[in-house]
């Protein structure tokens, strides 16, 4: 009796010992993994912008709901003097681009600028404030020192861009998919973006990531251009890490092996539940004859 106890906690024991020595040799390794080979084969498409050869996106045109900074001021009245804002009312400060593609003045009224570059909106805003001011009927002498639109000093710029997204789509194994947007800033790269959504989801799959370009006619040539994630990530490949124009939706598939499993579990499930209520309800009514037939054979 006492060697088996002896034998068995020699037995434990080495267990233990190959458990801590198995764990120490997992953590060494995998500090010093080779990286995954990465997907050689993929080679970006010709002319398309990567991490290391990015382009300079055309002049931004301002769209809802975007949020533009905008000041006025006029030209001082003695030479080397400081500016001053117009008045009865200064404009000086952040404006929301409405849907109607117009952005309020208060009292000065409504501009559009929806569709134009800051540079166009700065002389759209310029044109019509002048405007309001020589319709005054006191225009003379409320705004002597404005009698030329030049001697009104415009600024706009973006303060947030708002209009222009592109998209994060990751795939939730058979439970649906969930969509990112964020805004474009000009710089972002297939890296920023899945570096937004906190990196691949925890089904998503390294091998079966894709930018698709958006296109404009169902007749058109589609733009789908893989992304070698281990590559980019594990070896710090740039070919595949893309520049992000507005519009492109970068897709995350899940794991093959996990769609299916979700698959089945959609499947199932109803199966499941339905054969778990029979069960119960069988069991109940067994339950109760038994004991109706106990009571009336006591």
């Amino acid at each position: 009796m006492r060697l088996d106890r002896g034998c068995r906690r020699l037995a434990l024991a080495g267990l233990a010992a190959a458990c801590l020595v198995g764990s120490g040799c997992m953590s060494f390794d995998a500090h010093h993994q080779i990286p995954e080979p990465p997907a050689a084969m993929l080679a970006p498409p010709a002319d398309v912008p990567t991490e290391l050869n990015m382009v300079t996106l055309p002049p931004y045109a301002i769209g809802s709901p975007d949020v533009l900074l905008i000041s006025v001021y006029t030209l001082p009245r003695e030479k080397g003097g400081p500016a001053t804002v117009i008045g009865p009312q200064p404009i000086d400060g952040t404006h929301l681009v409405r849907p109607d593609g117009t952005v309020n003045l208060g009292i000065w009224g409504d501009v559009s600028v929806a569709g134009l570059t800051t540079e166009q909106a700065r002389e759209a805003v310029r044109r019509h404030v002048f405007g309001v001011m020589r319709s005054h009927p006191q225009a003379d002498l409320k705004f002597s020192q404005v009698d030329d639109a030049s001697k009104l000093l415009v600024a706009v710029d973006v303060a947030t861009y708002n209009s222009k997204k592109y998209y994060v789509i990751t795939d939730g194994a058979g439970f649906g998919e969930q969509i990112f947007p964020f805004p474009v800033q000009g710089h972002e790269t297939v890296l920023d973006a899945l570096g937004n959504i906190n990196g691949l989801p925890a089904v998503g799959s390294k091998a079966h990531i894709w930018v698709a370009r958006r296109t404009p006619h169902c007749n058109q040539a589609e733009q789908i251009m893989p992304v070698d994630y281990i590559g980019m990530t594990q070896h710090g490949l740039t070919t595949t890490n893309y520049q992000i124009l507005p519009g492109d939706r970068i897709y995350v598939r899940a794991d093959g092996v996990l769609r299916v499993d979700g698959t089945m579990q959609k499947w199932f499930t109803p199966i499941e539940r339905v054969l778990g209520l029979s069960l119960l309800g069988g069991s109940t009514y067994n339950t109760i004859t038994n004991r109706r037939q106990t009571i009336n054979g006591n």
